[in-house]
């Protein structure tokens, strides 16, 4: 039985079941509700569009949602394409073509990931695109849980697992 007294809102967790696929209907990633997906809504935990889709509906709800990449993770952008020494990567790093890397700006100190395109004898070729940038997304999705958050968690901002653990 739905129960429509809950309704999503903004700063209520969210526990969401979904399932994410492409548009050739490629399944790439899903949460089952046994174990689903919790954020805070209306904290941009999750990508706008979906956030968006989600207002107002209850416990038990499920319907498709199709999200553009600008409201997704945005299109690609083949700035986001850059060569790099290959000696600025430790010799003992073993670089595979399409896998990821974690690389830190030296700046801001902040960590993010890239993908190896392409690894010459002299330069690495790095994709900093997200990989599901340019890419129309096609959800399934069910809400199984609508709660207040902890005091913890709305003084964190974010969801807390059952061990206290983020």
């Amino acid at each position: 039985m739905i129960d429509n007294n809950v309704k999503v809102i903004d700063d209520k967790v969210v526990s969401l079941a979904y399932k994410l696929r492409l548009g050739d209907a490629r399944e790439i990633s899903e949460s089952a509700d046994e174990e689903p997906l919790e954020f805070i809504q209306g904290a941009k935990q999750i990508i706008p569009g979906l956030e968006r889709e989600l207002y107002g509906m209850v416990i038990g709800e499920e319907k498709e949602v199709v999200i553009t990449p600008e409201d997704a993770y945005g299109e690609r952008d083949e700035d986001e394409i850059v060569a790099v020494p290959r000696d600025s990567f430790p010799a003992s790093l073993d670089l595979v073509e399409g896998n990821p890397v974690s690389l830190r700006d030296r700046q801001s100190g902040e960590s993010f990931t890239a993908f190896v395109q392409e690894i010459g004898n002299d330069e690495v070729v790095l994709d900093l695109n997200h990989p599901l940038a340019g890419k129309t997304l096609h959800f399934h999705v069910k809400i199984v849980g609508l709660r207040d958050p902890t005091d913890e968690e709305a003084a964190h901002g974010h969801v807390h697992n059952s061990d206290g653990g983020h």
